[in-house]
């Protein structure tokens, strides 16, 4: 899509200036000992050749804590007497006899007895001793409290669970507990105090204690998820919802996951095409064109694409789209024009957003879906209702006359392009205002869909990556496509949003894996400049690219056996300004 100039009014194809811009089950007791083999099996001599402190080709792997991690995997799995033989045969413990006796008083409810083995099993920071025996003597005191023993369970409050405790208002919090409330006739203290299982008292305690001393929770599948999310994500081309990983083999997916191949070419344009925008559910397609029309595409249930409403009215160039929250209502923006808002299901055109005197140039959503945002010629910000009363303005340096326009997904931030080089980052309530500052001209931007991350275009062809969480930081960059006179958008796409496209004037879509910033992909296909990329939020094997050759492509899979016809407008009706014909 072409730019605009500043002082000049929009011509046929605008050019962009370089100088312009665990689990226990449940629990109160247990007669078996817990998580290990009983004091009186005898561990049998280890092999000469099972001697070594560690194992593995790399040597980073502690046998100890190898052997404990599988036998605590295979108790939590059910496996008690495989557990207790593996112990038996290893000769290495799941547990100390001092931490088996600790867990099997926890269970039994022998909470004095627990506090003594605890101090006994070595650990050396005292303030989890604390904590710890803190955790104990509050379930001590709650279950005191549900037997209705409220003598006793005063008494514990004051002489053993208070020295231990600095937190004041927690005792308030215990102390309320010992007075029924007031006016709930037939209610008891079992009615208002839930005491936790013993079973989640342990997990508790397993979060306090090091993993030295109890080993946490499925820490064996934490461990094999931990490796097999680490090669998913070095994977360049991993792109697929239905991919079963296996442990059986290292995972690696080949190219076929991308969309390389041109599976339809919509051709009902009869100017460039500037923009394309899926919906959030991936069921529509709304494209924007230097004709002045807007199309609705609608994705059938195979992944063909056909023309649902084409929408007239615009006297201008359209310059961008956006789809509401519920992807029920269309905003299209003219160059320099106005705003109108379009019915879905129907095509009608349902408001005209203008200002006495100003253009419109961007426009957006409010996450509510109540209210509409524009930039304006005059460089301000203009908030309406959907009935197209203004709400609110922000004037002064918020927009330039070529802008994007984002809010994030809580509705607090609005993002725009405020110079050249610049792009403004305000808060609607508290007026504070962030800037992400880059060396080179900005062209555009796309935000993640969580609101996280910013894809920023630049005028010396490099697109930036910034991560936008707290102070923004600059985090990856792509390069390879071309770009010397248009403005060329970008977008996240892919599964997780794993990959970045752009459009380039060499007619071609570039792909690159988000993460390590690897080029796997560079399309050809168009025969004029690609101005803008769509990946499809609910398909990560669907992208679109619109271009100057009028056409917009449509890529999927080389390995889907289908191509579907393309599509012109012979035949499809127009609605213009909201009627139908």
């Amino acid at each position: 899509m072409g730019g605009v100039e500043d002082e000049e009014p929009a011509l046929k194809r605008m050019k962009l200036s370089s100088k312009g811009l665990v689990g226990f089950s449940n629990g109160s007791s247990s007669e078996e000992p817990v998580g290990g083999s009983s004091s009186d099996l005898m561990a049998r001599p280890l092999s000469p050749e099972g001697d070594g402190k560690v194992i593995g080709s790399k040597g980073v792997i502690k046998r100890e804590e190898f052997v404990r991690i599988i036998t605590k995997a295979l108790y939590s799995l059910g496996y008690k007497k495989s557990g207790a033989r593996l112990e038996e045969e290893s000769g290495i413990h799941l547990h100390s006899s001092v931490v088996n006796l600790f867990m099997q008083q926890i269970l039994d409810g022998h909470w004095d007895e627990s506090v003594v083995t605890l101090n006994k099993i070595g650990l050396g920071d005292e303030r989890v001793v604390r904590a710890a025996s803190f955790l104990i003597l509050e379930q001590k005191f709650f279950e005191l409290l549900d037997g209705e023993k409220v003598i006793d369970a005063l008494k514990t409050l004051r002489t053993e669970i208070a020295p231990l405790c600095t937190d004041s208002s927690r005792i308030r919090e215990l102390s309320s507990c010992l007075v029924s409330p007031c006016g709930q006739v037939g209610s008891s203290r079992r009615d208002i105090v839930q005491v936790r299982s013993r079973s989640k008292l342990l997990e508790e305690l397993q979060k306090l204690l090091p993993p030295t001393v109890l080993i946490p929770e499925k820490r064996l599948e934490h461990l094999v998820e931990q490796a097999l999310i680490l090669q998913r994500e070095a994977c360049l081309f991993h792109n697929s919802l239905d991919r079963e990983m296996s442990l059986y083999s290292d995972h690696h997916c080949g190219k076929t996951q991308i969309p390389s191949r041109t599976l339809q070419v919509l051709e009902a344009h009869d100017d460039e095409v500037w923009y394309v925008q899926f919906s959030h559910n991936g069921k529509y397609l709304a494209s924007a064109s230097n004709d002045r029309s807007a199309i609705i595409w609608e994705v059938d249930m195979n992944g063909g694409l056909s023309i649902k409403h084409k929408l007239s009215g615009h006297q201008k160039p359209i310059s961008s789209v956006s789809w509401s929250p519920s992807d029920q209502e269309l905003l299209t923006c003219g160059v320099e024009e106005a705003v109108r808002r379009w019915d879905v299901s129907t095509g009608k055109c349902l408001q005209v957003y203008e200002k006495t005197g100003l253009d419109l140039v961007s426009c957006a959503w409010f996450p509510s879906g109540k209210y509409i945002l524009s930039g304006l010629s005059d460089k301000s910000i203009c908030m309406w209702d959907l009935d197209g009363k203004e709400v609110e303005s922000w004037k002064g340096q918020r927009t330039l006359k070529i802008s994007d326009l984002e809010i994030t997904g809580d509705g607090e931030h609005m993002l725009s392009i405020c110079k050249d080089n610049a792009i403004l980052f305000y808060n609607k309530e508290t007026k504070d205002e962030r800037f992400i500052e880059e060396d080179q001209t900005i062209t555009s931007f796309s935000l993640s869909k969580d609101s996280r991350f910013l894809l920023v275009n630049l005028l010396n062809q490099e697109i930036h990556l910034w991560n936008i969480e707290g102070d923004p930081k600059l985090v990856g960059k792509y390069n390879s496509h071309k770009r010397t006179r248009f403005i060329i958008r970008s977008c996240f796409g892919g599964l997780k949003q794993s990959f970045i496209a752009s459009g380039s004037e060499d007619s071609q879509v570039y792909i690159w894996h988000r993460s390590s910033g690897d080029l796997i992909e560079a399309l050809p296909g168009h025969s004029g400049a690609v101005n803008c990329v769509s990946w499809n939020p609910a398909n990560p094997h669907m992208l679109a690219s619109a271009s100057d050759d009028r056409t917009i492509r449509i890529w999927g899979l080389k390995r889907l056996n289908v191509k579907y016809p393309n599509v012109r407008s012979n035949g499809v009706h127009y609605c213009n300004g909201g009627e139908i014909r």
